[in-house]
């Protein structure tokens, strides 16, 4: 068991198949309700999941379309995100 928490776990495998290109920028990732159902947790991880990818600026979300991954050039993580 880790001591990791759920939410922070699933974040982390979205986040890598952000860097490996499996989620493309500008693309959208799974809905809460699909992530919940894939990885086998309750959709509140889900949501708090997508939401600490928001804080790590990986996705950004338009309410009622879902969730985009950010356009971000490689090697730039640095510099600030556009609005």
């Amino acid at each position: 068991m880790s001591a990791t928490p759920l939410y922070v776990q699933l974040a982390d495998a979205i986040a890598r198949k952000i860097a490996s290109g499996e989620l493309a920028p500008d693309r959208p990732i799974p809905s809460e309700n699909h992530l919940a159902d894939e990885y086998g947790v309750a959709r509140l991880t889900a949501r708090r999941a997508a939401q600490e990818l928001r804080e790590r600026g990986l996705i950004v979300t338009v309410r009622g379309k879902g969730s985009f991954v950010v356009e971000r050039p490689p090697g730039n993580e640095g510099e600030p995100r556009q609005a």
